[in-house]
């Protein structure tokens, strides 16, 4: 092995995580600018797809590298889960009796 095949080997991990890094800032980006687009549509066209005007500010409050996306896609499942009263995998909890006080 010769000193120019060595430094190549040596430089290998660290081009691949700055194409790693690089791909993940262009798709975060390709998101972001496709909840961009979602926020141009009217209320009642997020409601469809179960989300809400805040939840779109909210995913776009974040840093640009950061993708938008995971956040939507969690606040329209939560909402969906809502409506069908499933209790995200925990059993219901019994009501408080009213003489405790505390209802």
């Amino acid at each position: 092995m010769t000193l120019l095949t060595a430094s190549l080997a040596a430089h290998r991990p660290l081009s691949r995580s700055v194409a790693t890094g690089a791909a993940r800032a262009l798709s975060a980006w390709r998101y972001r600018r496709d909840a961009m687009r979602l926020a141009a549509a009217d209320d009642r066209m997020l409601a469809d797809l179960g989300l809400a005007r805040g939840d779109l500010d909210d995913a776009l409050s974040g840093p640009p590298w950061e993708d938008p996306t995971v956040l939507l896609r969690a606040r329209a499942l939560e909402r969906r889960l809502g409506r069908h009263r499933v209790a995200h995998g925990f059993p219901p909890r019994p009501p408080i009796p009213r003489e405790w006080g505390c209802a």
